[in-house]
């Protein structure tokens, strides 16, 4: 069994830990908050301890860290986890700055951190990149991912989660360079704020269209919006030189009504915990491999520092109303 801390107690630190409490290689043996009564909720309820970071650090029982604290503390604690000779598995994105997240370069690069892009663990996702791989439609020459969300997060969320193309479209710009094979070299992107005026108030858009190239030419459009309107919308579709690989929606369940009127599917998953519910659970099944020494992470350090330089590509193209050269 690998001893594993977390750090942050808030909505995905309680998924993370749920499921590491639950794999048969790991336990949660520390929990660490500055909210106090959150760290005890949730120790309480897995069976383990709250400690401070100093204590975790120096506790050379504790193989991995898992990072699921504020954005702006990520860089930070993944760098002290990999200097105190921890594993970790720090969520996304690395850092809100890109110059600062490159800097860390000479350290992280050779880290055993693996970054949380869960969209890439997604049961669904992965089987349509295996049919991309065994070459099902021929060489890929397009794709088009769509990402809607349900409705819009709580103003304050929005004002300090970097915005909506490092915090949303970043997984999104992620699988783009998961699944074209080749990396983005230009990026264009459209924002405005379409859902609520609040949001374009404090600095942000909540529906943008960016548009990824390749230096071959392939091609990616990402759809992005606050609001769907009917559930959480997350499809993928892949285009080749001899057909298509579609990812669609995931309903409630497979009931249907079939009645004169038509027929009636359940509705769509409605938040992102349940949409990804299996893809949590198989992200922490690997960082657990990481853990043990038996797998490398499979999504890291630079494919962090690659995500946030299209989504601050992103941003730019925004603001100037023209490509931009990564």
């Amino acid at each position: 069994m690998h001893k594993l801390a977390l750090i942050g107690a808030g909505r995905i630190g309680k998924i993370h830990a749920a499921n590491a409490a639950a794999h048969p290689d790991l336990t949660l043996s520390h929990v660490v908050d500055p909210v106090a009564e959150a760290a005890e909720a949730l120790a309480e309820a897995t069976g383990a301890e709250v400690a401070t970071l100093a204590a975790v650090l120096a506790d050379g029982t504790v193989a991995g860290v898992i990072v699921a604290s504020s954005t702006d503390t990520h860089l930070d604690y993944a760098l002290a986890a990999h200097a105190a000779g921890k594993a970790i598995f720090c969520e996304k994105p690395i850092d809100l700055d890109l110059a600062r997240a490159r800097a860390a370069a000479d350290q992280l690069k050779a880290a055993r951190l693996l970054l949380g892009f869960n969209r890439r663990f997604d049961p669904n996702f992965q089987a349509l990149k295996a049919r991309l791989d065994a070459g099902a439609v021929g060489r890929i020459e397009t794709l088009q991912i769509t990402s809607n969300d349900p409705g819009p997060p709580p103003l304050a969320y929005v004002k300090v989660s970097g915005g909506l193309f490092k915090d949303m479209a970043i997984h999104d710009l992620d699988m783009a360079r998961w699944l074209l094979g080749e990396e983005p070299v230009e990026v264009f992107a459209w924002g405005s704020c379409l859902v609520d005026p609040a949001i374009g108030t404090a600095g942000d858009v909540d529906t943008a269209r960016t548009v990824l190239k390749t230096a071959s030419g392939r091609l990616c459009v990402i759809a992005n919006s606050r609001r769907s309107g009917f559930g959480y919308d997350q499809r993928i579709e892949a285009y080749g030189s001899a057909g298509m690989v579609r990812a669609d929606n995931v309903t409630e369940s497979t009931v249907s009504v079939w009645t004169e009127a038509g027929a009636r599917a359940d509705r769509f998953q409605n938040f992102f915990l349940d949409r990804y519910r299996d893809a949590y659970r198989q992200e922490m099944a690997h960082f657990a491999e990481v853990v043990s020494g038996k797998a490398a992470p499979a999504v890291g350090y630079a494919d962090g520092v690659a995500a946030l330089a299209l989504a601050e590509a992103a941003a730019r193209s925004v603001q100037s109303g023209r490509p931009v050269r990564i």
